[in-house]
């Protein structure tokens, strides 16, 4: 950090002080040399998943903190159980204790893409574009997002809508690997994503979207108590799906509040696939389950006295106990996961807790 401030002529970064990069991983961050130009200024929160003895090296110059698995239980006492283990869902630890307004989270596999004229894309400052410009969830502009430079509303787009509203939400793309399920990948295992699409949508109200944690970005007072990612990994029936949790949550509670949330730019290049043979263990039952756990989300309805995300949460919660763990016991312990994750959250966060009681979310 030293080297870049002592620069007197580069620029300030974008939100520098405002914003802290989430990165759940269980080997050493190399990657984060390609990155060094973009998120060097910035905070790094690691949460490091697996064996908390083994030792995650850093490369020098970055100002981070590192939590382990002991860490997570000295901090959260009995309430850990709530945060996963050995899975990249236990990333919303990272959210749970930063300071700042916004998050950007990556996967230690995804390195720095290229637009086509091949300068290299800082995903980062379109994250941050994407944030703090507003979203257009009740009427879809047919030039994508109006906000950008060389667009703007189209004829017949109604003027009271045209100040759009709050983004909470930014979820970019990847090139090179996409991010497929385990019978995808088993039935098109060479295949590449090769096309880079000059977009940022977003998404319409009432509309689920399938949300991937690997680049993604959001406003933590707008939103933050919902991106839960779930019950994973060791000791659960299922993986792979803690993003898709999240994403599914938030966007109902999203559009609830009258919240945005966006899809598009930025890429990342995901670097290499993941086993679909592990995958297939880890989605299994995940791929039967989402047949009723869309509809489920589909149909839910939240109280007008729903007016924080901590309250809309616990309310989803109650939904998940009383509808979905017919499906499975699965989700009754989900839905207690979900309680136990809103009130961790409000004490470690009790300023953000009084704030996020406004409907949207401002002190």
């Amino acid at each position: 950090m030293a080297t870049v401030e002592a620069s007197s002529h580069a620029p300030t970064p974008l939100l520098k002080d405002e914003l802290d990069i989430v990165i759940p991983t269980i080997r050493n961050l190399d990657f984060l040399e390609m990155w060094r130009p973009f998120f060097e200024p910035y905070h790094l929160i690691i949460v490091q998943d697996g064996d908390p003895s083994k030792t995650i090296n850093v490369p020098d110059g970055f100002d981070y903190e590192l939590y382990n698995r002991n860490d997570i239980n000295r901090i959260l006492g009995p309430k850990a159980s709530c945060i996963s283990f050995k899975d990249s869902a236990c990333r919303c630890f990272g959210y749970m204790v930063s300071k700042k307004k916004y998050i950007f989270t990556i996967d230690d596999d995804c390195f720095v893409a290229k637009d086509p004229s091949g300068k290299l894309i800082n995903a980062l400052e379109q994250h941050i574009k994407n944030i703090l410009s507003p979203s257009t969830p009740h009427f879809f502009n047919t030039l994508y997002d109006p906000y950008r430079d060389g667009a703007d509303f189209v004829r017949g787009y109604p003027f009271s809508l045209r100040e759009g509203v709050k983004t909470a939400v930014s979820h970019g793309l990847w090139l090179n690997i996409p991010d497929y399920d385990a019978p995808t990948q088993l039935v098109k295992p060479l295949e590449r994503n090769t096309r880079y699409v000059d977009a940022v949508l977003t998404i319409p109200k009432g509309t689920l979207f399938p949300m991937c944690g690997m680049n993604l970005a959001f406003d933590r007072e707008l939103i933050g108590p919902a991106m839960y990612f779930g019950l994973m990994g060791d000791g659960q029936p299922i993986g792979r799906y803690d993003d898709m949790w999240a994403g599914w949550c938030t966007k109902v509670i999203c559009d609830h509040l009258g919240l945005g949330v966006k899809t598009g730019l930025p890429y990342i290049w995901h670097s290499k696939a993941s086993n679909p043979f592990v995958n297939l263990k880890k989605e299994y039952k995940g791929i039967f389950w989402q047949e009723e756990i869309i509809p489920f989300f589909q149909s839910a309805v939240l109280p007008k006295d729903c007016t924080s995300v901590q309250k809309c949460y616990l309310e989803l919660s109650k939904q998940v106990k009383e509808k979905l763990s017919q499906v499975d016991p699965y989700f009754d312990k989900l839905a207690d996961a979900m309680v136990t994750w809103i009130e961790a959250w409000d004490e470690l966060n009790p300023d953000g807790a009084n704030s996020a009681k406004l409907p949207n979310g401002n002190a």
